[in-house]
C-alpha cells in the first residue's frame, strides 16, 4: 500500500485583496507519495510541507542563473533532467568562468531518502545542500546578500516569496527551503524495475534481465541496497588514485583516517544515462564499471571488505554475467522522471 503525506492542513477559501503579506501566503499542498516498493521517507517532511507555490519558487531558483557570480550557471546548468540531473559527457562538473571541478556530476533524485550528500557527505541535510555548490568559487560561485538583492528587485521573486512563504520573506532560509521543496519532489519511482516489484502492469522482465537481477542481488546489493540501489553508506570500492586530484573523499570531511578514499555509494537508478561514472567520471561505460569490479580493484587498507574474500580481490563475473547485469541495470530508467514536465525548466 502506498503511504500519501498530506502536506497542509489549512487551504485558503478566498485570497484577500490586502496587501498584507499572510494575505498573498497561498498554502495548496502537495502530496507526497512513498511507493510501496521504497523505504520510509528520512527527511522531516513536516517542517518544510512542499506547497505548490514553493515548489514553483524552488524550481525557478534551480533554473535560474543570475543566482551565479556570471549571471549564467544554474544548479540546472549541470543537473540536466533528461540524463536523470547530471552533466552527461562531462567527466567533471563546469561552473563560472568556464571552472572545472575535480567530481562528476551526481544525479538528483528520491534526495528525501538520504541522510547525507555530496560525494563525501559533506552536507548532512537537504536544506543545507545547495549551499556548498552555490557558494563555491568553482561551481556557481554566489553570495546570499547579491541573490538577495536580485530576487528583492524582481517582481516575479516578490511574488512567489510572499506566496510560497506565511512570512512572504525574501531571505536566504526561505531560498533554500523552496529549493528543498523541488527537489524533494524530483523522485524517480516508475521504471520497469518498479512495476515488476509492486506487480503492475508493464513490469515483465525477460529471462536475461531476471538473471541479472538475480547477479546482482547476489553480488551487488550489499552496497546497492533496497529499490533504492544504495545503502547511502560511504566506501572504498578500489578505485586507482588519481594522483593529479587525490581526493581523499571521506576523509575531508571527517579526517578520519578509516574514511580515506571512501565515497557515498551512488544510487544506480537511471543509471544507463549518467555515464560517465564514479566520483570522477573515469569510466564512460557501464562495462567498463563491470570490468573494474572483476579485475581491477586495487586493495588498500580502507578498501571495502566486500571487495576483499579471503584474498581475492573484487568481484568475479564472467562475460555472460556482465551482459546479464547490464540488462537489468537498464530496467531501472524510468522515462517518466526523465521527461516528467513538473521538473523542466520549460
Amino acid at each position: 500500500m502506498k503511504r500519501i503525506y498530506f502536506l497542509c492542513l489549512i487551504i485558503p477559501l478566498f485570497l484577500s485583496c490586502s496587501n498584507d503579506i499572510d494575505d498573498d501566503y497561498i498554502d495548496v499542498p502537495l502530496a507526497f507519495t512513498v511507493p510501496s516498493n521504497f523505504p520510509p521517507l528520512a527527511y522531516n517532511i513536516t517542517l518544510n510541507q512542499p506547497t505548490e507555490k514553493g515548489f514553483e519558487l524552488g524550481k525557478k531558483l534551480f533554473y535560474d542563473g543570475r543566482l551565479s557570480s556570471d549571471g549564467l550557471v544554474s544548479c540546472g546548468f549541470c543537473h540536466i533532467q533528461e540524463n536523470a540531473f547530471t552533466h552527461h559527457g562531462h567527466v567533471f562538473s563546469h561552473g563560472v568562468g568556464d571552472n572545472i571541478g575535480t567530481r562528476n556530476t551526481p544525479a538528483i533524485q528520491n534526495l528525501g531518502y538520504q541522510t547525507t550528500f555530496m560525494y563525501d557527505g559533506a552536507a548532512s541535510h537537504l536544506d543545507l545542500q545547495p549551499i556548498i555548490p552555490f557558494t563555491s568559487s568553482i561551481e556557481m560561485s554566489g553570495n546570499f546578500t547579491d541573490a538577495i538583492v536580485m530576487m528583492k528587485s524582481d517582481a516575479a521573486y516578490q511574488k512567489l516569496f510572499a506566496s510560497a512563504f506565511k512570512d512572504g520573506q525574501i531571505n536566504s532560509e526561505n531560498m533554500l527551503k523552496a529549493l528543498s521543496q523541488f527537489m524533494l519532489m524530483v523522485t524517480s519511482s516508475n521504471s520497469r524495475f518498479d512495476k515488476y516489484r509492486r506487480n503492475e502492469s508493464g513490469g515483465t522482465l525477460t529471462t536475461e534481465e531476471l538473471a541479472g537481477y538475480d547477479i546482482f542481488k547476489t553480488k551487488c546489493s550489499s552496497c546497492h541496497a533496497t529499490d533504492l540501489m544504495t545503502d547511502n553508506s560511504f566506501r572504498n570500492n578500489g578505485l586507482a588514485i588519481n594522483p593529479k586530484l587525490n581526493d581523499v573523499g571521506r576523509y575531508r570531511v571527517t579526517q578520519l583516517a578509516t574514511d580515506y578514499y571512501k565515497f557515498k555509494v551512488p544510487s544506480l537508478r537511471n543509471v544507463e544515462k549518467t555515464a560517465p561514472y564514479m566520483h570522477d567520471g573515469r569510466f564512460g561505460t557501464l562495462e567498463a564499471v563491470l570490468e573494474h569490479y572483476a579485475s581491477g580493484v586495487v586493495d588498500s587498507e580502507t578498501l571495502d571488505p566486500i571487495l576483499n574474500q579471503n584474498g581475492k580481490l573484487g568481484i568475479a563475473l564472467t562475460s555472460q554475467e556482465k551482459t546479464q547485469v547490464i540488462a537489468f541495470l537498464k530496467i531501472l530508467t524510468d522515462n517518466q522522471y526523465l521527461t516528467d514536465k513538473r521538473f523542466s525548466e520549460f
